[in-house]
Formats: structure tokens, sequence, C-alpha cells
């Protein structure tokens, strides 16, 4: 499917749950722009997983010393190296072992208390020499290295964003980076702060990072999300975010309860989609990946400098990375708990594939994911914080009557789509309609987007919303119709030569709950 970058408002999706005859029909237009975008689409599926591969393998630690150069946007090179000093003894590096545990850490919020020590650690870290794997650069580097096509097993480009290595890799990325802080200060209880994002007390960049002339200050930061401002999940960049605050902090509720229930009701929506050895891995990135973690990640620097937040290989180069990723790391935590089928994914090629990293020490380990599932084994855990997400399941929309689904293209008349200057409004035909619970518990309803191709060193966004009619507002997420939303960091996808970067990106949404309330 060919594709190409356009400028997108919005697109709707409509269900026909009577399966009525579908005719040509009047587009809808709303008046939120969004960002450049391009959509194909796959169907809807009843479906909850697939099966597992038998021919493919887990992923194992890289070859450091094949280790190339990272890329930051098409052809153009990383203006340095993001590989890793090589151990002398690279064939013979041991599995980590947790050390004994006195006491567990306990990660607080990014909050005025903590300042002082975490800004004391930072510089430390800072003030070693950069050829020292545990120093400021070299840790950001780890980022650069696995995100931006460093690393390869012999064509394909090893990448953790956009699959189901996400989640384990930054929580292990995270682990060594707080115990190599903790050793700098000479404290093995300290914790890495999390920015709880996901409470309207934290939609604001925590005042600890808005400190100049201190270590954890980063002058490319986006000046809209400065000066405690409120953080929109909407926005990134350089765009004007809205001014009704209220409204804002609702939607950005609404988006992390769409992310953490609605959508993710099964680990690989959560997750993301498995990523192996020996298969043409399809992008497909989990829930919190596409939404909040994204956005925050664009809202936290200046277009002008596309670095830092805005970037996989200079993510790692601004400190409020680590605290966003450390409440990443604490929703895993949060979704476990949630019940239902909400749990770690039990593949063997999950568990055992395989990171490489620096302890405290200067020491290299190989870790497994299988190894990271409980935290408190790993000698950490989160200090509570409130989840008012929990209770932000839309309202009803209210409107006269059902969507006339007549009125709407089916969407093999409207796909696939070249060029997007304005909505999109399809309508679908469900494969089953009057759905029993005792099914709706047993299989989710997915709607399943396939070959999404867009330059992805570019920031790219849409909304999905369903049974769209006249009332509803773009600007107001916690409505029913408000589906989901697709989010892109701008990254590297892989190096030229690389033939197996064609297959498009997978985006799916779990529309079980929508349907039950549209």
């Amino acid at each position: 499917m060919r594709t190409i970058i356009t400028h997108l408002n919005n697109v709707f999706f409509f269900l026909d749950n009577d399966n009525a005859n579908q005719n040509n029909g009047d587009d809808h237009e709303k008046n939120v722009a969004r960002r450049n975008v391009l959509v194909g689409l796959g169907g809807l599926y009843g479906a909850s997983n697939l099966a597992p591969l038998a021919y493919a393998a887990p992923i194992p630690i890289p070859n450091l010393k094949s280790c190339g150069k990272a890329l930051k946007e098409g052809s153009i090179e990383v203006d340095y190296s993001c590989c890793p000093p090589t151990p002398a003894e690279w064939n013979n590096i041991p599995y980590y072992k947790f050390p004994p545990m006195s006491k567990l850490r306990r990660r607080p919020r990014a909050q005025q208390e903590y300042i002082a020590k975490y800004q004391l650690a930072t510089r430390r870290m800072m003030d070693l020499n950069e050829k020292d794997p545990r120093s400021f650069k070299q840790q950001a580097n780890i980022h650069c290295a696995y995100c931006n096509g460093a690393y390869k097993f012999g064509d394909d480009v090893l990448q953790v964003h956009f699959n189901w290595l996400f989640f384990p890799f930054h929580r292990w990325y995270l682990y060594f980076y707080e115990r190599i802080l903790g050793k700098l200060i000479d404290d093995p209880t300290f914790a890495l702060p999390y920015w709880n994002w996901d409470h309207p007390d934290g939609m604001r960049l925590p005042p600890m990072f808005d400190r100049r002339n201190t270590s954890l200050y980063d002058p490319r930061r986006n000046s809209h999300v400065r000066n405690g401002t409120i953080i929109d999940f909407r926005f990134g960049g350089d765009e004007e975010v809205s001014t009704d605050v209220e409204q804002t902090v609702t939607n950005n509720l609404t988006s992390v309860y769409r992310a953490m229930i609605t959508n993710a009701a099964c680990p690989l929506q959560f997750f993301g989609g498995r990523y192996l050895l020996g298969t043409n891995n399809t992008k497909d990135a989990g829930t919190i990946e596409k939404m909040p973690h994204t956005p925050v990640h664009m809202l936290s620097v200046a277009r002008l400098w596309r670095m830092d937040m805005g970037n996989f290989y200079s993510a790692g180069l601004d400190p409020v990375f680590y605290s966003h990723h450390a409440n990443v790391d604490r929703m895993w935590n949060i979704w476990k708990g949630l019940g239902g089928k909400k749990r770690d994914i039990k593949e063997e090629d999950w568990l055992n594939s395989e990171f490489f990293f620096y302890d405290e020490d200067e020491k290299p380990y190989r870790v497994r994911v299988g190894d990271c599932l409980d935290t408190r084994k790993m000698g950490y855990d989160y200090a509570p914080a409130d989840i008012p997400w929990i209770n932000c399941r839309p309202t009803r929309k209210g409107r006269e009557g059902k969507v006339d689904s007549t009125k709407f293209d089916p969407e093999n008349n409207v796909f696939p789509i070249t060029n997007l200057h304005k909505p999109i409004s399809f309508c679908i035909k469900r494969p089953k309609t009057s759905r029993s619970q005792e099914d709706k518990i047993e299989k989710e309803e997915v709607l399943i987007f396939k070959g999404l191709k867009y330059d992805s060193s570019k920031y790219v966004r849409f909304d999905v919303f369903l049974n769209e009619d006249d009332n509803v507002n773009a600007d107001e997420l916690d409505k029913v119709e408000f589906a989901g939303t697709y989010v892109n960091l701008p990254h590297n996808h892989a190096h030229n030569n690389n033939k197996k970067m064609d297959n498009g990106e997978t985006f799916q949404l779990d529309i079980t709950e929508s349907l039950e309330d549209c």
C-alpha cells in the first residue's frame, strides 16, 4: 500500500451494527487541525491474541563489536558514536543477579523535597569521564544505540520501540541508571523520582526540572510546558496548547483511561506486538507507548531543536527523560493490578529476550526480560499516588437517534488513502453484532489499521472516533465516541539498506468497551 505524508484533521469510523446497505454520503469535517499522517485499513477483527510463532527466536544481546553509526534522520548519521565501551571478555558476559537487599527503594513523585539529592547525583554523573560507561553521556547513548539503528542482526536493525520490548527494556535501563546515581552519592536507598503526569497535579513539568543552572535543567525544552503550564496530551512540539485548563485535564485523564483500560484489555495490546529474530517484524506499539508516552516526549522539547526529548537518539540527554519513563514503568505495575486479562506475557520468546548494561561498578551484564517482571524482587517500588483516571470512562454523548450508516462510504471505497487534507469518514461492517457478555470476555473486538507509512523523522498524530455524529467536538475527548489516538515520536526507522522496512506499521484499537457506550 502506497502512502505519503499529508495534513490531517481527524478520522471518524462508523460501525454498521445493522449491516445496512452502504452508499456514498457527505463528508463530515471538524475544525481541530492535527499532524501529518497516512492511513491504511486492515479491518475489524474479533480477536485478542494470535498464536505464537514457532519458527522465530527471542532477541539476544547485540554484538557490541559490530555496533555501528546511529542515524538521527534518514541517512544522516548522529555526529558521535552511541556505542558503549566493549567489555574485555565480550564472549563471556555473565547474567545479572540481584544483589542482597536490606531495604526496598521507594520511588517518590517528582517533588521539591527530593531535589537536592537528585541534583547532586545527576551532577556527579555528568562530571564522570565520558568514556566511563556510568557517565551521563554514556547512559544517554544506551537509548541512542538501541533505538536509532546502531545495533544490527544481519540486515535487521534492532529496535526496542513499537513492540513488546518497550516496557522491559526501559525498566532495566532505569534500574541500572538509578543504581549508578545511588552509588555516586553513596546512598543505596536512592530512588528515581517519577513524573506522575497521569494525575492533574502532575500535568505540569515538575519544578525541580525547571531551575536554571542546575543539573536537571535542559535549555532546549519547550517554553509551552515551562513555568507551571498545564501539558496537553493532544499536542506536540510548538503548537499552541488549549487555554481551557479544565477540559485539557479531562482530556488527559480520558486518554490515560483509554490507554490503560479500554484499549489494553490483553497483554499484546498493552505491551505491543511481537518482535523476534527470523521474522519480518512490523511496528506495532502498545497503548501507553503511543499515548501518553509519546506526547509527553514531544511536549518537552521545542520543535526548533528536534533533539533531546524530541528524538530517540538524544532523549536521554534530558534528565526529565528518566522521571518520565519512571512513570511509564509505574503504569506497567498499575495495569497488572487492574485484573482480568491484564497480566504479563507468558511467551518464552518474550521472557528470554535479552539486553546489555553496565552496573554501578562498571561491570558488564546481560539481563533477561523474564527477570524484570516484579519490581519488588528487583528492589524497588513506587510511592502510592491517586489515579483519578480510573474513574474517567467517557460518558454517553447526547444525540437524537442512531447514526445513519448509509450516509457514509464503506471502507473498501475509501482505502487506501494517500492524501488526507480533511477528516475521513467511512463505514465498517462488524464481523458479529449483539455479542453476549461471555463472548466479550472471551474475545476482544479490535479495530486494526495495517500498512501505515510516513516519514518517521516527523511528529505524526491522529484521533479516532466511532459512530460520530454532528454533535461530536474533537476538542472533547471525554465523550464515548473517542476511541483512541495514534502518535509517532521522530526517530530513524532503519538503515537505508534494510530491505525489511516496507511493511508499514500496525495500529490497533480495542473497541469492545467503546461499542458498549456508543
